[in-house]
């Protein structure tokens, strides 16, 4: 089910917000001998059941997938407390570790090692050709969050599978992201608040995403597809196709963290922030902390520090960061595309770090903005090549190797036909129009006009994307396949 659509909006999400708020937090069963109470978390069941229909409405034979590996875990953490200290500790969080990546692997890369296999050894191994189950990158490295610290001490055991079973297959963030540790809503599963303002704040972050999705990331995406069917492409066509993929990226994504947000917000919790920013960053350093954040401090604490960090030595440290860039590329897709594009990353990384960083010091800011943005985009055209082959063509063919003329007349015309909305993207990748709301809100009329505002810009985001819905203009996320 997507948050796009209105099966989600005006049908399940309407009808999961009334059980939700109806309920008590909590009802009283009976009491136990000690004097205290059993309660039934009747919020958070709520949640669990409207979480399991979510994904079973996409994934029915996959929902149980999911649903043994929170049983799994549910146990590996228990056990890692009861015996912690001992080596049995260990084998229970190393069981649960093999179990999650195990299923990641084998339904994510099963194909991808066989055809390398036959490849490298001209084998006929069949393929499995397993379908992908949706959502299984995000929700397997956030269980994995919980059993490590609980095992490293730095969250208690979960006892209750109700309150773990809602934390893994919350529906805000199932299926795309972003990734939200145990300790983050650790306290939140137990026990939240909700407010009028948190419900009209997670509305709008809600909105927002909404809008960013469908009005303007599935936009940009008529533009890509517009340029791959084209028979006229130029070198200045390349040029748009890159920012249009780099933007479409970026909106849909983020987008998509906004609508987790929002939604988040509304039943009580308060997930982090996922991007900020990224496309105003002045190093290649600054974008990855700016970008897919909950993704890059999920490496950094779980892989890169474990592995010593920097505090080893040189040879160490670059195997360290390869290792790292490595993984973040592969666990974007089963593709050596991705794999280079996490390399690339690394590469640069390695070169701010040694000499870039000093060299664009010395220069005007611009040339560093500029050095990144180019950096940026021809990243996103290998991350959107069709193999590694159609990837080379399309960098190469950003800087003309393909022979190809610098303009051509299709080119402006395409250009001209989404010219509006590259700007709106352009704009909205920047923090000006926050910038702006947050300045009229920073006196006591701004304030008021915004708070009427805000309501009516909602319904009016609603109104102009169910128009999309009903004319069938808008796509999937394209983080699903991930």
């Amino acid at each position: 089910m997507l948050f796009s659509s209105i099966s989600f909006l005006y049908y399940f999400f309407a009808i999961v917000l009334a059980a939700y708020f109806v309920l008590p937090f909590k009802i009283k069963l009976f009491k136990k001998k000690d004097g205290s109470y059993y309660y039934f978390e009747a919020k958070n069941f709520v949640l669990l059941i409207a979480s399991l229909f979510f994904y079973f409405y996409g994934e029915p034979v996959y929902t149980i997938l999911m649903v043994a590996t929170i049983l799994v875990n549910y146990i590996a953490g228990i056990l890692v407390d009861k015996f912690r200290g001992t080596v049995w500790s260990k084998v229970s969080l190393w069981a649960s570790v093999i179990f999650s990546l195990g299923s990641l692997g084998f339904f994510k890369y099963s194909d991808f090692f066989i055809s390398n296999f036959n490849g490298i050894f001209g084998t006929g191994v069949s393929l499995l050709k397993l379908a992908l189950p949706i959502g299984i990158s995000f929700y397997t490295f956030q269980i994995l969050s919980y059993t490590i610290d609980v095992y490293r001490g730095e969250a208690k055991v979960q006892y209750s599978f109700l309150r773990l079973a809602t934390y893994v297959s919350l529906f805000p963030q199932l299926i795309a992201g972003p990734i939200v540790r145990y300790t983050t809503v650790e306290n939140e599963l137990s026990e939240r608040k909700h407010t009028v303002k948190d419900f009209g704040e997670g509305a709008t972050r809600f909105s927002i995403g909404l809008a960013k999705k469908v009005l303007i990331a599935d936009t940009l995406g008529g533009f890509i597809r517009a340029f791959r069917a084209s028979d006229d492409i130029s070198v200045g066509f390349y040029w748009l196709f890159a920012i249009a993929v780099s933007l479409q990226l970026y909106f849909d994504f983020s987008g998509y963290s906004d609508m987790a947000i929002g939604l988040g917000r509304i039943f009580g919790f308060k997930f982090l922030e996922n991007f900020n920013y990224p496309f105003i960053s002045k190093s290649v350093t600054e974008f990855w902390r700016r970008w897919h954040m909950s993704l890059g401090s999920f490496f950094r604490d779980y892989v890169y520090i474990p592995l010593g960090g920097n505090r080893v030595s040189m040879g160490r440290w670059f195997f360290n960061i390869l290792t790292v860039w490595f993984l973040t590329g592969f666990w974007h897709g089963a593709d050596w595309t991705f794999i280079v594009w996490g390399l690339y990353f690394a590469l640069f990384l390695l070169l701010e770090r040694f000499f870039l960083k000093k060299f664009f010091e010395k220069l005007p800011q611009v040339f560093s903005h500029l050095y990144v943005v180019l950096v940026i985009l021809i990243s996103f055209v290998i991350f959107h090549g069709d193999g590694m082959t159609g990837a080379i063509n399309d960098v190469g063919a950003l800087f003309g190797a393909a022979s190809l003329p610098l303009w051509s007349a299709e080119t402006s015309y395409y250009l001209s036909s989404y010219v509006f909305v590259f700007i709106f993207a352009l704009v909205g990748a920047t923090p000006l129009v926050k910038s702006a709301v947050l300045k009229v809100k920073s006196t006591l009329v701004g304030e008021k006009i915004v708070n009427v505002i805000e309501p009516v810009f909602v319904v009016a985001i609603l109104l102009v994307v169910t128009s999309y819905f009903v004319d069938g203009s808008f796509s999937p996320f394209l983080y699903f396949r991930f």
